[in-house]
């Protein structure tokens, strides 16, 4: 799946602290990919994850 710092709203991954008011991804990114995502240059980010909240529903039915 491709994702970029665009989609980080929508990524499972990205995970909104409520002590910060603030959100962080949560993947434990290197350095290199942590500069990329602190400056908006993380294109086709390869940990995204559509956070679907209702997939597990329609799994179920």
């Amino acid at each position: 799946m491709s994702g970029g710092r665009s989609n980080c709203d929508s990524c499972v991954y990205y995970i909104y602290d409520e002590e910060y008011d603030c959100c962080y991804c949560d993947i434990n990114l290197d350095e290199d990919e942590m500069s990329r995502f602190m400056t908006g240059t993380f294109q086709n980010c390869p940990y995204f994850r559509l956070d679907d909240e209702y997939g597990v529903v329609r799994h179920q039915m």
